[in-house]
């Protein structure tokens, strides 16, 4: 019985310094285009194209957008021809050892001195999320972040935030303040009325506890909405 052959020119026909994992042993991950690295992770590509052009292929759904990549879920993935499921899940991993790493790199609480220094924060926890999540972070008297806390987690329209949550968890860590911040996966930072709503009653709630919230921040993947900045606390 003959074994069908592929249609194309094999990685190991290649050159060998065009091979991705030569090409990174002699030049650095930094040498690799991003298709070069997800070929390695891939290992092998399909009978009918190389383990790099599968990576450009899986690119092109994510129009070559490495965050738009990370959005993507094991069934989007498995959709392109040649992904099997060993292949979809090394590369979801891949990228979340990438979102944990960011999450790790802070050598010491960081200060938090206006909204784009917590919606920075923020991002390794919310960037690429579809569903809505509401978080806070617990300060210190200098400004620095002693905690950050998911409080509740939703789908694509909301979530549910239980003010007593908020300031149970916000006493439990002795916060002198805190921050509010919740993201919208549409991308559109504008509040809706139930935002503001809830950040009035926060704010309140704040006063009386003697834990001032010092602001509310919407996240999205590009930008943010600050409600002290707009004067709305």
């Amino acid at each position: 019985m003959e074994t069908e052959q592929p249609t194309y020119l094999a990685i190991t026909q290649w050159a060998e310094e065009d091979r991705p994992r030569e090409k990174m042993l002699n030049k650095g991950a930094s040498a690799l285009s991003d298709a070069e690295l997800i070929a390695i992770l891939l290992r092998v590509g399909s009978k009918s194209m190389s383990a790099v052009d599968l990576a450009k292929q899986v690119l092109r759904k994510a129009d070559y957008n490495l965050n738009d990549l990370a959005k993507l879920n094991i069934h989007d993935l498995q959709k392109e021809k040649g992904m099997g499921e060993a292949k979809a899940l090394t590369v979801m991993a891949a990228l979340e050892l990438g979102r944990r790493r960011a999450m790790s790199g802070l050598s010491e609480r960081p200060r938090i001195t206006n909204s784009k220094d917590a919606w920075l924060l923020m991002m390794p926890e919310l960037m690429d999320q579809q569903g809505e999540q509401f978080w806070i972070m617990c300060l210190n008297r200098a400004n620095r972040v002693v905690k950050k806390t998911q409080i509740s987690k939703g789908g694509i329209t909301g979530t549910v935030v239980d003010v007593r949550l908020v300031f149970k968890e916000a006493l439990d860590c002795n916060a002198v303040a805190i921050i509010l911040v919740h993201n919208h996966p549409s991308g559109s930072v504008r509040p809706s009325q139930a935002d503001i709503n809830l950040t009035n009653k926060m704010a309140e709630a704040g006063k009386i506890l003697q834990v001032p919230v010092l602001d509310h921040v919407i996240f999205a993947d590009h930008e943010h909405f600050s409600f002290a900045n707009e004067g709305l606390l």
